[in-house]
């Protein structure tokens, strides 16, 4: 480890805050999936299908095609899924960091609301847009079963980022 830990001690620039916020966001990633797959574990639901369905339908807005035949195809779409709600998770935290890096400066209660927020509208946002779903019709189970992940990802981001500005968490270089 050449030079030492690097802190963020006194708070980051906004480079690095780009870069804490973006692993912040990526913890927080994780408890929102962990979170997300015990609620179908302890209530025995099966998975959403929003996410793969909303790959199909930003590739044919767009006009970008999933390559490969039916089964690969497929089996493309499976993955880029998952893999849009992880680059939302990390793309949101990396915001937040970008916004400490630039001098935003909010209590944590603020931070951890933004959070929260920006966590539903980056993945519901897009889903809501291209018809995949409508808020405006789901249940109560449906909205405590999306809003508690999201506060828990937003509550981990927040706890990850401010440790990294505040010097508390060390990152090798």
């Amino acid at each position: 480890m050449r030079g030492g830990p690097v802190t963020a001690r006194g708070g980051f620039g906004p480079a690095h805050g780009v870069l804490c916020g973006a692993a912040a966001g990526a913890a927080g990633t994780t408890v929102l999936n962990t979170v997300g797959y015990l609620d179908m574990l302890l209530r025995g639901r099966s998975a959403s299908s929003a996410p793969e369905t909303t790959v199909e339908r930003l590739s044919d807005a767009t006009h970008v095609p999933i390559p490969g035949d039916a089964d690969t195809r497929r089996n493309r779409v499976a993955a880029l899924g998952p893999l849009t709600g992880i680059a939302a998770g990390a793309g949101m935290g990396a915001t937040l960091g970008l916004a400490l890096g630039c001098g935003w400066r909010p209590q944590t209660v603020v931070l951890t609301a933004t959070a929260t927020v920006g966590a539903l509208i980056g993945t519901n946002g897009p889903m809501t847009v291209l018809r995949v779903t409508d808020p405006r019709t789901w249940s109560r189970s449906d909205w405590i079963s999306d809003i508690v992940p999201h506060v828990a990802y937003a509550l981990v981001t927040t706890a990850v980022l401010t440790g990294l500005r505040a010097g508390r968490v060390r990152i090798a270089r």
